[in-house]
């Protein structure tokens, strides 16, 4: 599988727009090449480089197998309770000071139509309900960095 973003390349720069300093909007992201008996997509963004270990920031899940793309600031009503405590998208904002933090973005594909898990279940929950039914994943990394 192969995801990408005509908001920025892998390994650059997100930009303010997608953070928590700017419009706080997910980006827009185009993924292709899943495997044959792909009943759903999930994509699930995370920072491994948070001072207190990996922050979720986003869980959409249930998308369709005809879907393969999510654009800026898509939601549906799918999607989990992230780390900063809203259901949906929250974008980057490390701590002042704290260098370069990466953000993984993956995509996988899944052999289920749906996940079993409440509207209110947390990012981590959603993500654990889905590695069960991965058949394949992709991701894509954007940095961010605040003075």
């Amino acid at each position: 599988m192969q995801i990408a973003s005509r908001a920025f390349a892998d390994g650059s720069t997100m930009p303010r727009r997608f953070t928590r300093d700017g419009d706080n909007v997910s980006p827009p992201l185009e993924w292709s090449g899943e495997p044959s008996g792909t009943k759903s997509f999930i994509v699930v963004m995370e920072d491994p480089d948070a001072p207190s270990g990996t922050f979720l920031h986003w869980a959409v899940y249930d998308l369709t197998p005809d879907r393969h793309a999510l654009d800026e600031a898509d939601a549906t009503e799918h999607e989990g309770v992230n780390d900063f405590g809203h259901r949906g998208y929250d974008g980057p904002e490390p701590p002042r000071g704290h260098g370069l933090h990466h953000y993984h973005i993956r995509v996988a594909a899944l052999d289920v139509d749906h996940l079993p898990v409440k509207s209110t279940a947390k990012v981590m929950e959603v993500w654990a309900a889905a590695s069960r039914h991965v058949l394949d994943q992709a991701e894509i990394v954007g940095t961010y960095r605040r003075g």
